[in-house]
């Protein structure tokens, strides 16, 4: 900073003792706050109403707006920083910005000597009314106490009057109320001839505690026994009226009060009351009882609630109402005898309804039913609530969840019906085609068929039984339905209950073949197996899926999981599979036993051909690889060599080196030979013939190509065979090996087997000539 200014600091210091807090400090300050403070009347910016620089700095004494502003450090900084023409430019700026601010002073001034000439004349006005105001306010205090003293002479001047005709009305009201006493016998009379009981009840009740208390006087009490001997007379033709029953509730429970006024017993009336109402209310039931009867046509269901609700269940509300109101004196004696009412009455309407319920359970809509169910619930809402002892609500919810227990049965046995349906129709299609000699639908179609019929039905029960949890039925909210209804009803009861049920249907398929099991067709046995097989792998998941997400299942019970499910239709499919290999492999087993058995090997003719047998063997067996392979995948084999079809057979099997045994083969020896056989056998391949199958072509097939081998190679262990019949199983092998291999899963395992099957024949024959191998394969390929 210049020298200049360094000595302008002490110049505006005002001594040792002095800040720039001091008293000279202060009063712009004040001045400042005073501006800001007309700032913020008006509306201006916060820094502008507190007189603060917007600045960074506020201690800058360079700064115009700041608080610490220093004129003669200002115009030397200017003078040393600024050239002529800006300081020129700085002097008009601030010339300009000057008169702008006196500019907004003369207008804030203006301003403000307005509002004050404004408030002043309020003020003046608000002098003038308040001194009128107290002139009116004397004139009332002077009123007021020229008419109190009027009031006081007044009441001075009509104090003994005022003593006398009290005494007066007094006389008066005692001479009204002699007179009424007098003409109340006539008053009690006419009210009896015009039948205005109530009115004659309530004069009765009026007279009756002065008649009580001067009795002794005889005027009073002459008056006593004529009204005694009049009351008597209404007593009685009250109670006549109350007998003969032809008027409503509402009359009964009338007769009933006033009898109770007139002092009658309340035990009694009681008893009386209640028989009447049950007179009604078994007239209601016999009318509904007569509606179920066997001629006339049973009305419909909602009807019959709406009769039942409006007739039964809205006189047992009139009886309650009435007698609670009659007869709350009795206490809990007079409740328990009501309840014990309601209770019998009820549980023989509930009985009635019960049974129209029991005739509409053949239906398979529910949307009637569940109506007639919600009016049913409802109606009875209030005589529970008016007899909560007596469990009417409770009864009726015990109903309706119990009519929903059974129509899940009802849907239940509907799905049962609709897959033996289904069932049938396969079974019409796959006997149609052969009855007519044309072709049929194949298993493929008839399996899409089958499964979405089902998941059809399924939806549909699913959809009617949905109609018991509806936000607008009345009893949907309980905790039967929001629960139970839902997770064993539903879940549990409907849809797990019929998965397994069907389950057990196909599996009864896998009886024995002396069984019904027998006239099973295999190809039913093939497409319930894919079908239980498909239902493990997705539609199970989705049938549970959709019905969690359907009833939101909320019960805390367990339930069978999706896995255990999954796990039963697996092994259904697995058991029908396997059961499909069996009957299948029976059937050509059954031609290959009959076609050794029947012939005689010890004659036979030398073969010229393949036996008629082998060929239907054959073409057997791919028609049933042809069927597999519409429901199954094809499956996994192994490798095959290039000569598959042109190995031959010889009489030992292959696995034998012939000219090994040959020599010691003879008639002379032959316990060397079959020792031999059987030691070779310890050190061939098992063959497991009943093996289990897997869900592939290849694997079924295999299973029955073993039966069907193994059933051969047992019959013929059971013959003799000669030359030629020898020569006849070699060639039958043969043409069954240029045939088989190519459907099983390992070819090797045919050849194992057909070497056994020529093996054994040659154990079985005296004469062993094998014919020659190029002999062999000309015939089969003639053949």
């Amino acid at each position: 900073m210049a020298p200049g200014t360094m000595a302008a600091g002490p110049v505006h210091g005002s001594g040792p003792g002095d800040s720039p807090e001091g008293p000279e400090a202060e009063a712009p300050e004040r001045r400042r706050k005073a501006h800001g403070m007309l700032k913020l009347y008006y509306g201006l910016s916060e820094g502008e109403a507190a007189g603060r620089p917007a600045g960074p700095d506020p201690l800058d004494p360079t700064d115009l707006n700041g608080a610490h502003f220093d004129p003669e450090v200002y115009l030397d900084k200017l003078r040393r920083e600024c050239p002529l023409a800006q300081l020129m430019d700085s002097e008009t700026d601030m010339v300009r910005q000057i008169r702008a601010l006196d500019s907004d002073m003369q207008t804030l001034v203006y301003e403000n000597y307005n509002k004050f000439i404004s408030a002043t004349d309020t003020i003046r006005k608000m002098k003038n009314d308040f001194r009128k105001m107290e002139d009116e306010m004397d004139r009332l205090a002077t009123n007021m106490a020229v008419i109190t003293d009027f009031s006081a002479r007044i009441s001075a001047t009509l104090q003994d009057r005022h003593e006398r005709i009290t005494k007066l009305a007094g006389v008066h009201a005692l001479l009204r109320k002699l007179q009424f006493l007098f003409e109340l016998p006539s008053r009690l009379t006419k009210c009896v001839e015009l039948g205005a009981y109530g009115q004659a009840v309530r004069y009765q009740g009026r007279a009756q505690a002065v008649l009580q208390q001067y009795q002794h006087l005889p005027s009073f009490r002459a008056i006593q026994d004529d009204c005694q001997v009049i009351t008597a007379r209404l007593v009685q033709q009250l109670r006549q009226r109350f007998r003969e029953g032809g008027s409503g509730a509402p009359e009964q429970a009338e007769c009933v009060e006033l009898l109770l006024a007139l002092g009658e017993p309340a035990e009694e009336l009681c008893e009386e009351f209640l028989a009447h109402a049950r007179g009604r209310l078994e007239e209601e039931l016999r009318s509904l009882e007569a509606e179920l009867g066997p001629s006339p046509p049973a009305p419909d269901v909602l009807e019959f609630t709406d009769h039942g609700g409006s007739g039964f269940v809205g006189g047992l509300c009139q009886v309650a109402a009435a007698y609670q109101e009659l007869f709350a004196a009795q206490g809990p004696a007079g409740a328990e005898k009501l309840a014990a009412f309601a209770r019998e009455l009820g549980g023989r309407y509930f009985a009635l309804v019960e049974r129209r319920l029991a005739q509409e359970q053949g239906g398979g809509d529910n949307s009637l039913l569940v109506r007639a169910l919600d009016r049913f619930h409802r109606r009875l809402r209030a005589p529970g609530a008016l007899l909560a002892a007596a469990g009417l609500a409770e009864a009726a919810t015990e109903i309706v969840e119990r009519v929903a227990r059974e129509r899940l049965g009802h849907h239940l046995q509907g799905l049962r019906v609709a897959f033996l349906g289904c069932l049938t129709d396969v079974r019409q299609a796959l006997a149609a085609p052969r009855l007519a000699g044309k072709e049929g639908p194949g298993l493929a179609e008839l399996l899409a068929n089958v499964a979405s019929s089902i998941l059809s039905h399924i939806k549909a029960s699913l959809a009617a039984v949905h109609l018991f949890t509806a936000k607008e039925v009345s009893f949907s909210n309980k905790p039967y339905f929001r629960g139970e209804f839902c997770s064993q009803g539903v879940r549990e009861g409907l849809i797990v209950g019929f998965i397994r049920s069907m389950c057990q249907t196909a599996q009864s398929f896998c009886d024995s073949p002396g069984e019904k099991g027998g006239a099973t067709p295999p190809a039913l046995l093939l497409l319930l197996s894919r079908l239980c097989l498909d239902y493990e792998t997705a539609t199970i998941s989705y049938i549970l899926t959709l019905t969690d997400e359907q009833f939101l299942v909320q019960d805390q019970s367990p339930v069978t999981p999706v896995s255990t499910l999954c796990a039963e239709a697996r092994e259904t499919a697995r058991r029908l599979l396997t059961h499909y290999v069996k009957v299948q492999g029976l059937v050509i087993s059954q031609m290959l036993r009959k076609s050794v058995e029947t012939r005689d090997w010890l004659s036979t003719l030398e073969p010229r051909n393949v036996r008629a047998v082998m060929k239907r063997v054959v073409e057997d067996t791919t028609a049933i690889d042809v069927q597999v392979g519409l429901l199954y995948e094809e499956g996994v084999r192994k490798a095959q060599s290039s000569d598959s079809s042109k190995r031959t057979f010889s009489v030992y099997s292959s696995s034998r080196q012939q000219g090994r045994y040959a020599p010691s083969y003879t008639p002379s020896a032959p316990m060397d030979t079959n020792l031999l056989s059987n030691i070779q056998k310890l050190f061939s391949e098992r063959i497991d013939v009943f093996s289990p199958v897997e869900f592939n072509k290849v694997s079924v097939l295999t299973g029955i190509i073993k039966i069907s081998l193994k059933t051969l190679l047992e019959c013929v262990r059971l013959r003799t065979f000669g030359r030629f019949g020898l020569q006849q199983v070699q060639v039958d092998c043969h043409f069954l090996q240029l045939y088989l291999w190519r459907f099983v899963a390992d070819e090797e395992l045919v050849h194992l087997l057909l070497d056994e099957v020529v093996a054994s024949a040659a154990l079985r024959c005296p004469d062993p000539v094998p014919m020659e191998p190029s002999v062999v394969e000309v015939i089969c390929e003639r053949g």
